[in-house]
């Protein structure tokens, strides 16, 4: 006996839009569905012409079709959205921001969208990745972190708030730019990790000439207009130094957290305690710090520490927190960065990728935050 439309629409339920993680048939993406024999016909609508999860959606539509009884073939049709339902469904899933703005519409961009991670009953664990000066490997850091607690099952994310050098893209292997469904930003995955950066709006060769109040726009519509979907992290690549941007984050994200990168050698670890001074100013939390490049392991088997020794552990005792781990220098971490493989995926069992492994592990265990916030708690 043939399905009933009915049947195919229970088994279509569970079928989630790959972008936005919510089901095809709340979305009002299932339109029609025909019933010829054990012919079964749907027709489906993309949120925009050229969606790259087509394939994706059709792969798990016809999956989930065939699987019904009395099914032996399927056809997907699609179509597209008109731009009132593209309104309509970001409603639905990124709500209306003049009802989301409440107390926080000083927050807000021009709509006056709050930004979700400044509630105090949101979930997400904001974690800023600072240093003191470039060069120390903060953003290879925070992109092998970032999979890493990917691969502990975590929902990730990345804001890639290095507005001159932005990099995270390029790291991740990311090969698409954000879909954009009425001026809703849903940010591209890879790894596990959803990212967003200035690098999807500028040319990797066009310089970002910005002062502070157009960085500060910039950061602001990052955390609101984009589709996050609730992460459990959302790490957060800083320039380097405490300027603008730093200083920006500190009061749009008043709840997170930071991390210090820093190299060894006392020249760096002098540099880097300066965002930790900074972080304690705004009265955010320090988690502890985490030296990059802390030595080389040759074919001989012996380690030669290139770049001199003890300074993530002096900077740590100095700002009284944990060194959390200490990240070896090796090539493969260098060409996964420029060749977006990570090397916690390319080379998990190598000593790098081992030493992300246990940082996201305490990050997620050990250091669970101390402070405890309550929205029905409020000082007046």
């Amino acid at each position: 006996m043939p399905p009933t439309p009915d049947d195919v629409l229970t088994a279509l339920r569970p079928v989630q839009d790959p972008e936005l993680n919510r089901s095809i048939v709340d979305l009002d993406m299932v339109r029609d569905v025909r019933i010829e024999g054990a012919r079964v016909s749907v027709q489906v609508a993309l949120t925009v012409a050229g969606c790259p999860m087509r394939n994706e959606i059709d792969n798990r539509v016809r999956q989930a079709v065939t699987g019904l009884d009395g099914v032996a073939e399927v056809g997907i049709d699609f179509t597209v959205m008109t731009d009132e339902e593209r309104a309509t469904l970001r409603q639905k899933v990124h709500g209306d921001p003049a009802a989301t703005a409440g107390s926080h519409a000083a927050h807000g961009h021009a709509e006056g969208r709050a930004i979700p991670f400044a509630d105090p009953g949101n979930r997400t664990r904001c974690i800023l990745v600072a240093s003191g000066k470039g060069g120390v490997g903060k953003s290879s850091v925070t992109t092998n972190l970032a999979v890493a607690l990917a691969q502990l099952g975590k929902r990730v994310a990345v804001v890639d708030a290095d507005v001159w050098g932005f990099s995270i893209p390029r790291m991740l292997g990311v090969d698409r730019p954000p879909v954009v469904i009425d001026q809703m930003l849903i940010p591209p995955e890879s790894h596990g990790v959803r990212c967003i950066s200035m690098g999807f709006f500028a040319g990797d060769d066009q310089p970002v000439i910005w002062r502070g109040p157009m960085l500060h726009k910039a950061l602001e519509q990052f955390l609101t207009d984009v589709y996050w979907d609730d992460p459990d992290y959302l790490l957060v690549d800083l320039p380097p130094g405490t300027g603008d941007i730093a200083l920006s984050l500190s009061q749009f994200l008043p709840r997170s957290e930071m991390l210090i990168v820093t190299t060894p050698q006392p020249a760096a670890q002098r540099v880097a305690q300066r965002a930790a001074f900074m972080a304690q100013k705004v009265n955010l939390q320090l988690l502890g710090v985490i030296e990059n490049m802390s030595w080389f392991t040759g074919d001989d088997g012996k380690r030669y520490e290139l770049f001199g020794s003890g300074g993530g552990r002096e900077l740590a005792e100095r700002l009284e927190v944990p060194l959390l781990g200490q990240v070896p220098l090796v090539p493969e971490l260098r060409e996964g960065g420029d060749l977006g493989r990570p090397i916690v995926v390319t080379a998990p069992e190598s000593e790098a990728a081992r030493a992300f492994g246990v940082l996201a592990g305490r990050l997620d265990v050990e250091l669970r935050p101390k402070r405890f916030y309550s929205p029905g708690l409020k000082v007046v």
